[in-house]
C-alpha cells in the first residue's frame, strides 16, 4: 500500500496532491507530523543505484494515525531518530520532498526496533486524546464494545469503565487507575493495541491505525 510521492498521508490515493491543494486554498490546514524511525542518508541498501542518484530516506510513524511511511528526505536534512518532521500540507514541509505509505513488514530492522517507543512518545505527549478514547469508546456491534478490543478488557472490566465515566469523564491516565478497579496500566494497553494494528494489516477492526483521530 503506498500514497503518490508528495502526496497527503490523509487519503493515500493518486489525487493526494491536488485534493491537499484544493482544501488549502478554501481554508487553513493543520500541519500533521511523523516522528522518524530510522534514516538511509544514502537510501536503501537493496538500490542498485549509484549513490549519487540515490535521495536519502527515513521511515517514519504518522503522529495522527499511526501511519507508516517511507519518506523522500531533501538532500541537505538535517534529521535524528526522534525527530518530528512535517509531512503535510506539501508547502509546510522543510526537509520532507515526498513520501509513500508502506507496510509493518516494509520497515527496516532499526525502524522496527524503534516503532514501540515512537507510540509511546506520541502517547505520551497527547495524552488527552489518548484518555478520551476510553472517554468516548462506543460498541461496534451489540455484543462488542471498542473498549473490549484493548487487551485484557474483558466484559467485567469494559463495564467497571463505562460506570466510571458516568460519572464524569476520566481526566488522565492517573484518573482511570485511581477510579477503575482493575485497570493497570492504561497506557500500555493502548500501547499494546496500536502495536497489534500496526503488525497485523488483517485486523478485522482497526481503531487507532490508519484513521483520523
Amino acid at each position: 500500500m503506498t500514497t503518490t510521492e508528495g502526496g497527503s498521508p490523509d487519503a493515500p490515493t493518486e489525487s493526494d496532491e491536488s485534493a491537499a491543494d484544493a482544501a488549502d486554498e478554501s481554508e487553513a490546514v493543520e500541519a500533521r507530523y511523523a516522528v522518524i524511525l530510522d534514516h538511509l542518508p544514502h537510501g536503501r541498501a537493496d538500490d542498485d543505484r549509484p549513490r549519487h542518484r540515490k535521495s536519502p530516506l527515513a521511515y517514519a510513524l504518522g503522529e495522527r494515525d499511526f501511519r507508516l511511511f517511507e519518506l523522500t528526505l531533501s538532500d541537505d536534512a538535517d534529521i535524528s531518530i526522534g525527530d518530528r518532521v512535517v509531512i503535510g500540507p506539501t508547502e509546510a514541509r522543510d526537509v520532507v520532498s515526498g513520501f509513500k505509505q508502506v507496510d509493518y513488514d516494509d520497515l527496516s530492522n532499526n525502524a522496527n526496533a524503534e516503532l514501540e517507543y515512537a507510540v509511546e512518545e506520541i502517547i505520551d505527549a497527547n495524552e488527552q486524546r489518548f484518555v478520551d478514547f476510553y472517554n468516548d469508546a462506543q460498541p461496534i456491534t451489540l455484543r462488542l464494545h471498542q473498549l473490549n478490543l484493548l487487551p485484557g478488557i474483558g466484559k467485567k472490566l469494559r463495564n467497571n469503565i463505562l460506570d466510571q465515566r458516568k460519572r464524569g469523564p476520566f481526566e488522565s491516565f492517573e484518573d482511570l487507575e485511581d477510579r477503575v478497579s482493575g485497570l493497570h496500566n492504561p497506557r500500555e494497553v493502548l500501547t499494546e493495541r496500536i502495536m497489534e494494528e500496526l503488525r497485523d494489516d488483517d485486523l478485522k477492526y482497526k481503531t487507532f491505525v490508519g484513521r483520523e483521530q
